[in-house]
C-alpha cells in the first residue's frame, strides 16, 4: 500500500486491504506506530538482505563496499515509499529496529577491514554519503548515472584506505 500511493495508510483501509476489522489490527499491534514500525524493520531486513548479497557478490574490499552503497541507493530507487518510512521521525521510539542495527553493522564491519580496525567515524561517513546521495536521488535535487554514482562511491573507497 507504501508504494501505490507514497503516503502513510489509514488503518482503516489497511484493515480492508486484508480483510479483517481495524480493531483486529489492535490484537498484533498496540498502535499504528508500532505497525508502521514494524513495516520499517521489516524494509530494513529486505535492505540488509540486499547489501549483503552485494558484498558477497564481490571481488575484493574494495568493490563489496562500492556495491553495498550502490544496493542501498537502487534499493531507495526501487522502494521509495518504504525507504522514506524507514527514516521518518518517531518510529524508532515505537518499537526496536533489529534489522536497522543489522544493516548498520554490516557496512561498519566492511570499513573496519578496509580502513583497518574500528572505525565508528568512517562507517558514520560512508553511511552519511550513501544516504545523502540516496535522498538526493529520490528528491530528484540530483540526477546523476549510474557510472557517476559509482565513481564518487570509489572516491569515497579509496580516501579510507591508509596510505601505503
Amino acid at each position: 500500500m507504501l508504494s501505490n500511493g507514497g503516503r502513510e495508510p489509514s488503518l482503516r483501509a489497511l484493515a480492508d486491504r486484508v480483510g479483517v476489522s481495524p480493531m483486529a489490527l489492535y490484537r498484533y499491534f498496540p498502535s499504528k506506530a508500532a505497525l508502521m514500525a514494524a513495516v520499517a524493520d521489516a524494509g530494513f531486513r529486505s535492505l540488509h538482505e540486499r547489501l549483503e548479497a552485494a558484498d558477497r557478490s564481490s571481488v575484493s574490499v574494495d568493490e563489496a563496499l562500492v556495491a553495498q552503497g550502490m544496493a542501498y541507493i537502487s534499493f531507495a530507487l526501487s522502494e521509495p515509499s518504504l525507504f522514506r518510512l524507514m527514516f521518518s521521525d518517531g518510529l524508532a521510539e515505537t518499537s526496536g529496529y533489529a534489522w536497522r542495527d543489522e544493516t548498520y553493522a554490516l557496512l561498519a564491519r566492511r570499513v573496519a577491514v578496509l580502513a583497518q580496525g574500528d572505525r565508528q567515524d568512517a562507517t558514520l561517513a560512508c553511511w552519511a554519503v550513501v544516504h545523502g546521495l540516496a535522498m538526493l536521488q529520490l528528491s530528484s535535487s540530483l540526477s546523476t548515472e549510474r557510472g557517476e554514482i559509482r565513481q564518487a562511491l570509489e572516491v569515497i573507497v579509496q580516501a579510507l584506505q591508509p596510505n601505503i
